[in-house]
């Protein structure tokens, strides 16, 4: 049986929720990364590598990886923060962080935001809005130019977290094929390799959308580029679901037009959004009250949202989730689940817990709480 660990990025480290193959008896490892804030924590299957991506305005923006299951941590540091230029200036203050002056490969941005191993390359997303590319596991990055000199980019404008790149899609089997999403520019895809990309926006059922409006809604034959998540489905063809800021849509064909499928949902707002590893058709949000009502369970009772016919119809999970005076978040990284039967769903909220379920979303029990802001929730599988 597979092993499975949930992989945790918080606002102060990475952490490790170790399940085990019977997927209970949860431990608790960390936190790593030197409390970094982590945006997201992911891992090589094959290899078992682990790597974290984050940083800010103090740190600066950076990898770290791990090759012995979270026991050590190397740091790829990509730009300067506060504290270097602090420490290069005060010989006291960095004896006392015990800080190296290394060179940086870039400047121009602060966080790393998503990460993507595929193929033997690990991806990366900067805020602002960049990707960068690795060949060596995470030692050096190189940044895929095709996208920064998009003819759109001088349009792109920031969401209320600023200007990220939060999702980054592979295909499983072609590594020249990849999809993006960025707040608030919307969707890209690329079939070669990273060299010219494509922006895939455009609405497929306008006609339902005609009296939908809301700033980052849909309108001019476009769905709205305030994307807050995407996933690709299993299987053959190139079906993907996006949590929007307005609404929750599905595409047929790679992105190249979007349907909307909220109808049902008791809300169009939320963060997350997961789809089964073999049943294209299954998939599960969060969704929240509102952008500016308090982003919340609708009612302050929580419920994951389940649909088995692919958004054409949706139940509301709640068995082991707080049906009272529930007030969390869960952000747009924070929704992961494993590969094993029945399939597990996994959450992390603002408030520091992270939920679990084992029949795929029928019931919940929280496995950790007290965690520092959860950013971000992923699944290593061994």
């Amino acid at each position: 049986m597979t092993e499975v660990t949930i992989l945790v990025g918080t606002t102060k480290g990475a952490f490790l929720i170790e399940g085990g193959a019977a997927r209970s008896g949860w431990r608790v490892r960390g936190p790593y990364c030197d409390g970094w804030p982590i945006n997201h924590v992911v891992a090589d299957r094959e290899s078992g590598m682990i790597w974290a991506g984050g940083g800010g305005d103090w740190n600066g923006a950076g990898v770290w990886r791990s090759a012995d299951g979270g026991e050590s941590w190397e740091l790829t540091q990509l730009t300067r923060g506060q504290r270097d230029d602090w420490a290069a200036s005060d010989p006291g203050f960095a004896e006392i962080i015990g800080w190296v002056d290394r060179p940086v490969p870039f400047e121009g941005f602060s966080q790393v935001w998503s990460l993507r191993a595929a193929h033997g390359r690990l991806y990366a997303g900067t805020k602002p809005a960049r990707l960068l590319v690795s060949g060596d596991g995470g030692g050096r990055f190189d940044e895929v130019t095709g996208l920064t000199d998009h003819p759109s980019h001088d349009s792109w404008e920031p969401g209320g977290a600023g200007l990220v790149l939060h999702t980054i899609v592979s295909h499983p089997e072609d590594p020249d094929r990849l999809w993006l999403a960025i707040s608030a520019a919307g969707v890209f895809a690329t079939e070669d390799g990273g060299r010219t990309w494509e922006r895939r926006n455009r609405l497929g059922n306008e006609g339902a959308c005609a009296d939908h409006y809301h700033p980052a809604g849909p309108s001019d034959g476009e769905l709205g580029h305030c994307v807050h998540n995407m996933v690709r489905a299993a299987g053959g063809g190139d079906l993907l679901y996006q949590q929007n800021h307005h609404g929750v849509w599905r595409s047929v064909d790679g992105g190249r037009s979007w349907d909307d499928i909220s109808a049902g949902l008791p809300s169009t707002f939320g963060f997350p959004i997961h789809v089964h590893p073999r049943d294209p058709q299954v998939i599960w949000t969060l969704p929240l009250n509102g952008d500016s009502v308090g982003r919340y369970p609708p009612d302050a009772k929580a419920a994951v949202w389940k649909s088995a016919d692919g958004g054409g119809s949706w139940a509301a999970k709640r068995a082991g989730l707080p049906q009272e005076a529930c007030f969390f978040t869960v952000l747009r990284q924070a929704m992961a689940g494993d590969r094993a039967e029945p399939a597990g769903v996994y959450f992390g909220t603002n408030s520091g817990s992270v939920f679990a379920s084992v029949d795929e979303g029928e019931s919940w029990s929280e496995v950790a709480r007290h965690l520092p802001t959860v950013l971000s929730v992923e699944v290593m599988e061994r």
